[in-house]
């Protein structure tokens, strides 16, 4: 495993649109394997291929290191999504910077786990929030276009 860069602000590639997985292959798996490396590093709770500078429709994520197991999506599909919830959200391609953004309070996915296996999984709260990010990489679009207006903090980077 190694740890991967990640693609920052600017980066024309978080604008392009990700391609579909057609083959679960040892470069697939090595790519998952990176990504949740990478993620954990610098502790994000989601990491989508492209922003590791790869254009294929791939997300990690991982809401709570403790308690669960991170959760591989593959082609990963919105198929339904309910309410909404005003959150704060931040991302790893654009460091310390904090905005309000309106995601779906419930989201129904449909995708492939890192086996090939067809997996369908509701996510709510926290999960529903970081599907629906993670998924708006994948489509080219960023956090940052879709703040709330007024809300965009930044933060003093740790040392």
């Amino acid at each position: 495993m190694a740890i991967r860069t990640i693609r920052e602000e600017g980066d024309e590639i978080l604008k392009k649109v990700s391609r579909k997985v057609e083959v679960i292959d040892e470069k697939i798996q090595i790519l998952i394997d990176d990504m949740l490396e990478t993620m954990h590093k610098f502790n994000g709770v989601g990491l989508a291929a492209v922003q590791v500078g790869i254009l294929k429709r791939v997300v990690v994520i991982h809401t709570d290191y403790e308690k669960e197991e991170p959760l591989i999506l593959i082609n990963p599909e919105i198929i339904k999504q309910k309410g909404e919830q005003t959150v704060e959200e931040g991302c790893l391609s654009f460091p310390n910077k904090f905005a309000k953004i309106v995601r779906p309070e419930e989201v129904t996915i449909e995708a492939l786990d890192r086996n090939g296996e067809k997996i369908k999984l509701t996510g709510k709260g926290l999960l529903a929030q970081a599907i629906s990010h993670e998924i708006d990489h994948l489509n080219g679009e960023v956090f940052i276009d879709k703040i709330l207006p007024g809300t965009l903090e930044y933060s003093s980077p740790e040392k």
